[in-house]
């Protein structure tokens, strides 16, 4: 229902993960018998987890834990592992940075060319590995480096930025067309981001295999407050969910709908699910693994744009292994350990057997859902306080 912002326009009330609660079913399920894999192009996966290209959170070395964990590692292809044979010095400096110097600072890093040998080095050294290697482009520089990525082993391309779409209109004759574009390719591709039913549902019509869902949501993004451009997390997959069933019915052909930010617990991500997505793309949650690359800071592709930042490098704790992270086992109780077990846990206490069917759960409009019942926790600030 629209809500009168004044007599010239109205707005759509949207909702955020915080915004809702999970509803239990009739029944309940043992976890065991929970399947948390989905497929994306003609590979099936473990968990249904990407970790965010960003350089904070995603190296070769990371990839690789990620992808034997049974997610998938996405290599920013523009990024200082593509930028710096030596990317360690780099990572060092970003860290050292004070508050103050840290945008400036991460500009000039940047600005250091991309080194197209280390593409292909880098996507060879994820493949040496026997995982699968995803890398990510934005439209601006795909033309120019896929090929590259693609000839080392590339197995998941990603086409990601702040907003993607299929009808972009260039008057310099160089917007990319990604229709054209993604029928000349072999490997399934990744596109995003979007928040809108129309955005995804026409993404989806250029063959992707799967959209990125999310604009700004990320806990180092501030794209919501530079350009004024967002839509709540539960509202955006929940629309996203539905142009897929509108592509299912034009095309008979299934488009993955990959939740994009916005999650920092194993709640978070299982409410992406019941919303409609097939699977999450994540980023903080993983920065603050022992083994992150970004030495306890996280920052997002955007943080150094040259000319209009929009991301922050912001600090987090070093507080587990990746493998803890993602898998567990989990030795806190603010549900920040052990992601993929919350949520297979989360499926069985709603008594669904696999992610299409979680998709189907019933979700409750529950504002108070994370402070009803917690005085004593937010009091102590411990659990979810």
């Amino acid at each position: 229902m629209d809500v009168e912002i004044g007599l010239g326009k109205k707005a759509r009330q949207a909702y955020g993960f915080d915004d809702i609660a999970i509803v239990p079913s009739r029944r309940t399920r043992d976890p065991d018998d929970v399947d948390i894999g989905w497929t994306l192009g003609e590979h099936l996966l473990e968990l249904p987890l990407l970790a965010s290209a960003m350089d904070g959170v995603v190296s070769p070395a990371t990839a690789i834990q990620v992808g034997r964990l049974g997610g998938l590692g996405v290599l920013n292809l523009e990024g200082i592992f593509t930028r710096y044979v030596k990317p360690d010095d780099q990572l060092a400096r970003i860290a050292s940075f004070s508050p103050e110097e840290a945008t400036r600072g991460m500009q000039e890093i940047y600005s250091q060319p991309i080194d197209p040998d280390l593409v292909g080095r880098r996507i060879r050294e994820i493949k040496a590995a026997g995982v699968l290697a995803a890398g990510s482009l934005t439209p601006q520089q795909v033309r120019k480096y896929h090929g590259i990525a693609i000839d080392a082993g590339l197995d998941v391309l990603v086409i990601q930025g702040t907003v993607v779409s299929a009808e972009h209109v260039s008057s310099n004759g160089s917007a990319l067309n990604l229709k054209e574009f993604i029928a000349g390719l072999d490997i399934p591709v990744i596109v995003g981001g979007c928040a809108s039913y129309q955005g995804a549902l026409h993404l989806m019509r250029t063959g992707a295999a799967a959209v990125l869902v999310g604009v700004g949501p990320g806990a180092a993004c501030t794209t919501r407050g530079v350009l004024g451009v967002g839509v709540p997390q539960a509202t955006a997959i929940a629309d996203a969910a539905a142009a897929r069933a509108q592509h299912i019915l034009d095309s008979g052909r299934y488009v993955n709908v990959i939740a994009d930010g916005g999650m920092r617990t194993g709640g978070d991500i299982a409410k992406a699910i019941a919303c409609g997505a097939d699977a999450v793309m994540i980023g903080s949650p993983l920065s603050r693994a022992r083994e992150a690359p970004g030495r306890g800071c996280h920052w997002g592709m955007a943080t150094f744009h040259p000319t209009l930042p929009r991301g922050a490098r912001v600090e987090v704790d070093q507080v587990a292994s990746l493998e803890e992270i993602l898998i567990g086992p989990a030795r806190e109780n603010d549900g920040t350990l052990n992601l993929m077990g919350a949520l297979r846990t989360s499926m069985a206490t709603c008594g669904y057997e696999n992610i299409h069917d979680f998709q189907r759960a019933d979700v409750a409009l529950a504002p108070s859902i994370k402070t009803e019942g917690k005085t004593l926790q937010q009091a102590q600030r411990i659990g979810m306080g």
